[in-house]
């Protein structure tokens, strides 16, 4: 990892020694702000930059003005819907119940691994895989200290477990049947409009091909269910034998696997 851990321009004592504490939990150096820009951080030491304010931790990847950092995103307008009785797609592709097994290997914002938290409850189990380890601290510390009035979504965020591993390492040390079911969201192989927030995750995420690999292990591991979200357009459907859940109005599409 190559980065530096700092503060934002106006900051306290409270944020330097959380600064602190985040760069030696992550073993990087941290950096007295000095009311400089991160653009100069960056150009000082030639690294990405992580910033502690009073809300969040951001991550300024080098060359980027536009900062990472968690938020519930598309999970919080899902679960007011999915409260008002309303429909998720992801849900019906996964066929999630309460009390299931559920793994992520492509966690991300862990958007879709929140509202699988919602749907399995309290006596379900969502782990998700994040091997990019900046990527993964900055979202598994926005689950634990995220504030938001909804009750539901606060829960569900705080029984979601992000590892920081290797998607395909962590399959492959799995017994046999251990997830209900398995779920994978490569980077979309074309670009589509998306949040500048997601953006910035396409830049500094790692950017994992779906391999044979990948998809046997998911199979081996999922006890009733592999499911994949990829463009309409991907070849990666046919090429895998996913069944495509044809959507017209909508520019990605599920897969499904059934074990």
């Amino acid at each position: 990892m190559n980065a530096v851990v700092t503060t934002a321009g106006r900051t306290n004592e409270a944020n330097i020694e959380v600064a602190i504490s985040v760069a030696k939990e992550l073993s990087l150096q941290y950096v007295s702000r000095k009311k400089k820009s991160v653009q100069l951080l960056h150009a000082e030491h030639k690294s990405d930059v992580i910033v502690v304010s009073n809300e969040r931790l951001e991550l300024y990847v080098l060359g980027s003005n536009t900062p990472f950092f968690f938020h519930p995103n598309s999970a919080a307008f899902r679960m007011k819907r999915l409260l008002k009785g309303e429909k998720d797609l992801f849900l019906q592709a996964t066929g999630l119940q309460e009390g299931d097994c559920f793994l992520d290997t492509t966690a991300g914002l862990c958007s879709d691994s929140i509202v699988a938290s919602f749907a399995t409850g309290e006596t379900g189990i969502v782990h998700a895989c994040e091997a990019n380890t900046l990527v993964a601290y900055i979202v598994s510390t926005g689950l634990k200290r995220y504030k938001t009035p909804i009750s539901e979504l606060q829960n569900s965020m705080h029984r979601v477990h992000l590892m920081n591993v290797d998607a395909v390492k962590y399959l492959k040390s799995c017994e046999s049947d251990t997830y209900d079911v398995v779920y994978m969201d490569p980077m979309f192989e074309e670009e589509i409009e998306e949040s500048s927030n997601f953006q910035t995750l396409r830049a500094v995420g790692l950017h994992d091909v779906l391999t044979e690999e990948w998809v046997e292990q998911a199979k081996r591991v999922a006890r009733k269910r592999v499911v994949l979200k990829a463009h309409f357009r991907s070849e990666m459907f046919g090429r895998y034998g996913f069944e495509q859940l044809t959507r017209l109005t909508s520019k990605f599409h599920y897969g499904i696997l059934n074990i």
